[in-house]
């Protein structure tokens, strides 16, 4: 089956615990007002790949070595077939080479609506932040990118990386790669990381022309 994707990266360190794969699904039907990731609403079809590619991606390039894979967007259940095959392929990938990372997605659909619609997709998810963004609702919670959001954990392990005690140990952050063909911004910007981010680029004669946040 294919999925669209957007983007895979690793290491990622701020986007769950420890170091992670991030993996970035292509399409949105949410369209929170303020998003950072406007190019990442279309279901551009051109960005489709088999979903056996990108697990084989995700093996090759950690080499086992892996705290978690986070998944991201776009909108995860906005491609609830392929989301699935992924997310037992994540799965399979774990348990038949008895690793502990743990499977941790960020929706924009709440609480109640993933129960509803998707329950069995989250038998295979450790940990989900679920909820739209809002701009105006504070951004304190740790890896949520506005404070309506809920960090939601279905696991043993989730409960042990992502309790109060834990959370209160991580700083947030954002972190910035190259792939050849531009810059980009791993992370949850806080209000007004992106103002900032432009400004200081401008600085040193860095013009970003088409930054995700303006598509």
């Amino acid at each position: 089956m294919r999925i669209l994707v957007n983007k895979a990266h690793y290491p990622v360190s701020v986007l769950g615990y420890g170091k992670r794969i991030g993996v970035w699904l292509q399409g949105c039907s949410i369209h929170c007002r303020s998003c950072c990731s406007l190019d990442m609403w279309e279901f551009d079809g051109d960005r489709g790949m088999d979903v056996a590619s990108l697990v084989g991606w995700c093996r090759d390039v950690s080499c086992g070595s892996l705290d978690g894979v986070t998944i991201s967007g776009g909108e995860p259940f906005d491609q609830p077939e392929a989301l699935m095959e992924l997310l037992e392929a994540f799965n399979s990938w774990r348990d038949n080479e008895g690793l502990r990372f743990d499977i941790l997605l960020y929706s924009g659909y709440i609480e109640s609506r993933l129960r509803a619609n998707f329950a069995e997709h989250l038998r295979y998810l450790d940990a989900v932040v679920a909820g739209p963004f809002l701009e105006n609702a504070g951004a304190v919670k740790i890896f949520c990118g506005s404070d309506n959001q809920q960090l939601l954990k279905f696991t043993s392990l989730a409960e042990e990386r992502y309790s109060a005690e834990s959370l209160a140990c991580w700083k947030s952050g954002m972190q910035v790669a190259a792939d050849g063909e531009g810059l980009w911004i791993i992370g949850i910007p806080k209000p007004g990381d992106l103002v900032r981010l432009e400004a200081g680029c401008a600085e040193k004669g860095l013009v970003l022309e088409k930054p995700s946040w303006r598509c």
